[in-house]
């Protein structure tokens, strides 16, 4: 079963989780799926806070990935609270019906957040969690409950804290996806945003090996282990601006920057060390980012990615 399975990363995960040989289920909170699923698929709307809901579903299937969140950095920074109260019950709720059924389930945190400011670079998993916006505390706070039901009730759980993630399919101007949003931008014929001098430092991994990398940890993942899931590589905004100008340009497409101030919620650099999840179950990210750029770019123009 797939909770929040009908956005972006969603639509990568399902084809993989069939092709696999798994029965999945989507639920999601749209009327319809986002994008269309493959068949084999079964789609279920509601809101997986509603335990009538969700206890048959989870009850009919032996594994559970959990995708859905209310709510993106930005938004939690308006409303701390909000975020807590959205995200936090629901969840908890989701592990105690988890360890009740004997589900194992992979918890998709936040590797951009949960650490906070780093001392070291590439972050690895030992790296002290310090976030400094309300959604990396309630993603943190989320892998202590995940750890807490693990200890006390015996639930299956792995911790996935992915970087972030881009490509086709990912829509602009939604508070997350900055790639999305610049190419989207320098579309429309406006300006890209970038917040300080050079931006923050990302690790930008392809939709396609977070998706890879969410199966393989659900099929070899340690039970109670939390992950890293990057590229290892680190890009400011004005990287990633200054790579994607050649492919814009191909297609008749100026790029434009505006710089504004730092906010205080961004942390500087932010990049994993993903060595944990590769020893353990040989995943490796695959796409080359001017690859993922190209795709992007292409499906962002209306072109066939």
């Amino acid at each position: 079963m797939l909770i929040g399975g009908g956005g972006f990363i969603g639509a990568r995960l399902v084809p993989l989780l069939i092709g696999s040989g798994r029965r999945v289920t989507v639920l999601g909170r749209r009327p319809e799926p986002r994008t269309a699923l493959p068949a084999g698929a079964a789609y279920v709307s509601g809101d997986f806070s509603r335990a009538a809901l969700i206890r048959p579903l989870l009850a009919a299937h032996g594994e559970v990935v959990h995708l859905a969140y209310a709510t993106v950095p930005n938004t939690s920074y308006d409303n701390p609270l909000g975020d807590l109260i959205e995200n936090l019950p629901p969840t908890v709720q989701l592990f105690a019906l988890a360890a009740e059924l004997g589900l194992r389930l992979v918890l998709v945190s936040s590797g951009g957040t949960v650490y906070g400011e780093a001392t070291t670079l590439p972050i690895t998993e030992a790296h002290a969690t310090h976030p400094i916006s309300p959604y990396g505390v309630t993603k943190l706070t989320l892998e202590k409950y995940a750890h807490l039901y693990a200890v006390t009730r015996g639930l299956d759980v792995v911790c996935l804290r992915p970087a972030n993630a881009y490509g086709e399919g990912q829509r602009p101007f939604t508070g997350q996806g900055f790639i999305a949003t610049a190419m989207a931008s320098a579309l429309r014929g406006e300006p890209v945003r970038i917040f300080g001098e050079r931006g923050t430092v990302r690790d930008y991994i392809h939709v396609h090996d977070i998706a890879a990398g969410i199966l393989a940890a659900l099929e070899r993942g340690e039970s109670g282990a939390v992950y890293n899931l990057g590229s290892g590589v680190g890009r400011s905004n004005l990287d990633v601006v200054e790579a994607m100008t050649p492919l814009l340009a191909d297609i008749g497409c100026a790029v434009r920057t505006a710089h504004e101030p730092e906010r205080p919620f961004d942390v500087h650099a932010n990049v994993l060390d993903s060595g944990r999840l590769s020893a353990r179950t040989g995943w490796r990210p695959s796409v080359e980012f001017a690859d993922g750029l190209r795709r992007a770019r292409d499906w962002l123009a209306g072109k066939d990615a």
